[in-house]
């Protein structure tokens, strides 16, 4: 057994009853988020892109597929996009392969965070 090991069940030993399981749990607790950190997220539920769809239902759709990222990341370029859509009658397919592009370009980060 090591220093702090041995440090760790001395403190452990001088703490009551309440206190003693309140480590543990904590203790639980790191060991579990160490343990998730370390495994890759979750793939996106890729969802077939249908004839005709709308900028919209694209949003909607990748919304639905990548659950695990944060829209808010996305919202300016998304915006942006769309306003290119609505505002200067850029065509819906052209958009809707950036907006793809972009949630895509959202997961890759946040898997590169996870790794590193």
């Amino acid at each position: 057994m090591d220093k702090k090991q041995k440090k760790l069940i001395r403190l452990f030993s001088d703490l009551d009853a309440d206190r003693q399981y309140a480590l543990l749990e904590y203790a639980e607790f790191l060991a579990g988020r160490s343990s998730r950190e370390n495994k890759p997220g979750p793939s996106p539920e890729r969802i077939p892109r249908p004839d005709n769809e709308t900028v919209i239902g694209a949003v909607k759709r990748l919304s639905t597929s990548y659950t695990m990222l944060d829209k808010q990341y996305m919202l300016h370029e998304l915006s942006g996009l769309m306003a290119q859509h609505m505002l200067q009658g850029r065509a819906a397919d052209e958009v809707i392969d950036e907006v793809e592009k972009v949630f895509e370009k959202q997961y890759q980060v946040l898997m590169e965070k996870q790794e590193g």
